[in-house]
């Protein structure tokens, strides 16, 4: 078979511009694609729930891949086991009681592949520069390339609508940043602003990263580092239990909106 590069180019062309066509419209869109961002796209995607992942980086994962200092190898905690399990990553116990790990580049991998497979959709190189907003309830989001944004170039963003948005984009907590900037930004929290994330504290980070797993803004959820920074609470450092049940929560909590 003699290989044609403007059939090659045409197939790419085809297939990519149908996947993003089909998500001008979601059910719920993910921003950012870490740990709870991943595991918040299969539940909601075995959920029924239309849904799409945005990721400004090339690759999703975002701090699982490097573990602890760049050793690859993530530790979570009992409660959180199970889901590891059922998303087929194998974990080892530790010779701590209580805690056990896992090979990050396999759980990176297998959690994005159930994703997707379950029916996520994700798109790589995006960044979101900015939100839409009807009638004070989050409505969408408006994107463009990352490479755009990093140059600095004008070019104007294109919008997809979403009646869920969950921000999964870590200590920067960039779509509740968004909001909080617009006029009148105020958010779900104590103040209607961002909290601020404290200083580390692995055992309370844990339990308040499921704890402030919640609506931030109407039809805004955060997962993740996020909830911390959104809500006030500790970083927990190179442990992930609570951000994959974190991600799990946002999805029960969406997909029991949509029922």
């Amino acid at each position: 078979m003699q290989l044609d590069e403007i059939a090659i180019s045409r197939t790419i062309i085809e297939g990519f511009f149908r996947k993003l066509s089909s998500a001008l419209e979601l059910d719920v869109a993910i921003v950012g694609g870490g740990p709870s961002g991943l595991v918040a796209g299969y539940f909601l995607a075995k959920g029924g729930a239309k849904v799409a992942l945005f990721e400004r980086k090339l690759s999703v994962g975002g701090g699982m891949w490097g573990g602890g200092m760049l050793f690859n190898e993530i530790v979570i905690q009992e409660d959180a086991r199970e889901l590891l399990e059922e998303l087929d990553v194998r974990t080892v116990a530790s010779e701590a009681p209580g805690y056990y790990r896992a090979d990050s580049v396999e759980a990176v991998t297998t959690i994005a592949s159930k994703a997707v497979k379950a029916g996520m959709k994700v798109f790589n190189g995006i960044s979101i520069e900015d939100v839409v907003v009807r009638e004070d309830r989050i409505s969408g989001l408006v994107i463009n390339w990352s490479s755009i944004e990093m140059t600095g170039l004008h070019v104007d963003p294109l919008s997809i609508r979403s009646r869920f948005v969950i921000d999964a984009t870590g200590h920067d907590t960039e779509v509740a940043a968004m909001i909080e900037k617009k006029t009148p930004g105020r958010l779900l929290t104590p103040s209607g602003h961002l909290e601020g994330e404290k200083f580390m504290a692995p055992e309370e980070a844990e339990r308040m990263t499921v704890q402030n797993t919640r609506e931030a803004y109407p039809g805004l959820f955060v997962s993740g580092m996020a909830c911390n920074a959104a809500f006030g609470g500790p970083r927990m450092g190179p442990i992930f239990g609570g951000m994959l049940l974190s991600g799990r929560k946002a999805a029960d909590l969406i997909l029991q909106k949509t029922a």
